[in-house]
């Protein structure tokens, strides 16, 4: 089998005409008594080809403190795409209690509302994941419409259920490859939020994941952007770390869409998922819960902006 991350992404030969509308247009065609008011979330994909840079991390504890900024009438949903399950895991959901999965979403198996559970955290949801997704990819690979099936589940979320609390951000947790399921999730996303670790070869992995969103912003999802590159594993002790905070900075300045939070190596962070927690939970007080609040609130800030250029485009 071909190497993903060398090529372009799965189904970019679809021909334009067989992509669905995007998951914010489709929401908006729903029908059903909240159809009128149902408003489609935001859809932010946690995606970076390579591992260990803090993707599950970010999504888990970035998750958790929207959910703790949001509003009485909101909510926030994790989509856990990696068939490691370690967003699932690190929210303390037990692979018994996964009785539906994201695979069962992607193969038409079950629908979103379906599948999502409830965490121990108040206002964040998930839908869970199983290594049943490591072999989608073979599955899928002669149906027409493979790299949209995330986009078709996500159209009426806000919909689904008449009375329930709207979803307002849906983060989804990208496995470390560039393969169908990333396809998936950035097809189906508004943005990308990278996170970087501060090392070495942070801005080779950086151009390439840049590369990929470029081709999939050609061929499957033209509104796609990137919402921002937050620096992780940050040590100061470390000159390195500094080093590469400067380099990262320099080379995306045009574009300012590094974050200005940057989330720190920090014990009770690492610690937290064994015992399927958010950091948050774990030790609300420790400089990683405080990062992740601070980079929540970035985002929401960054999201106001949007909202406001959008409003002044259309008036």
């Amino acid at each position: 089998m071909s190497d993903p991350a060398n090529e372009a992404p799965p189904a970019t030969s679809e021909p334009a005409g067989s992509q669905p509308p995007p998951a914010s247009s489709a929401a908006a065609l729903a029908t059903g008594p909240l159809a009128h008011r149902a408003r489609p979330p935001r859809v932010i994909a946690v995606a970076n080809q390579k591992g260990g840079v803090g993707k599950t991390t970010t999504a888990i504890n970035l998750g958790t403190a929207l959910a703790a900024i949001a509003g009485i009438d909101e909510r926030v949903l994790i989509i856990d795409l990696d068939p490691q399950g370690n967003a699932s895991t690190g929210l303390g959901i037990g692979r018994a209690n996964r009785i539906r999965s994201t695979y069962d979403i992607l193969t038409g198996a079950a629908t979103l509302h379906d599948t999502i559970i409830d965490t121990a955290v108040p206002q964040l949801k998930i839908a869970p994941s199983t290594m049943d997704l490591s072999g989608l990819e073979l599955e899928l690979s002669q149906t027409h419409d493979r790299a949209f099936r995330l986009r078709n589940a996500l159209a009426t979320l806000n919909a689904a259920v008449p009375g329930q609390p709207n979803f307002t951000y849906v983060l989804v947790d990208c496995p470390p490859s560039l393969n169908l399921l990333t396809v998936n999730a950035m097809a189906a996303a508004d943005a990308i939020l990278v996170p970087l670790q501060c090392e070495f070869f942070a801005l080779e992995g950086l151009s390439q994941l840049l590369k990929t969103v470029d081709q999939v912003r050609e061929t499957l999802n033209p509104a796609l952007t990137i919402h921002g590159i937050v620096l992780t594993m940050y040590d100061s002790r470390n000159n390195l770390s500094e080093q590469v905070v400067a380099d990262v900075r320099e080379f995306m300045k045009e574009k300012q869409k590094v974050y200005d939070t940057i989330i720190p190596r920090n014990v009770r962070v690492s610690e937290a998922p064994s015992y399927g927690k958010p950091v948050l939970v774990y030790d609300l007080k420790c400089s990683g819960s405080e990062a992740y609040l601070k980079l929540a609130t970035e985002v929401i800030q960054r999201e106001k902006e949007l909202r406001v250029g959008m409003t002044g485009m259309h008036a």
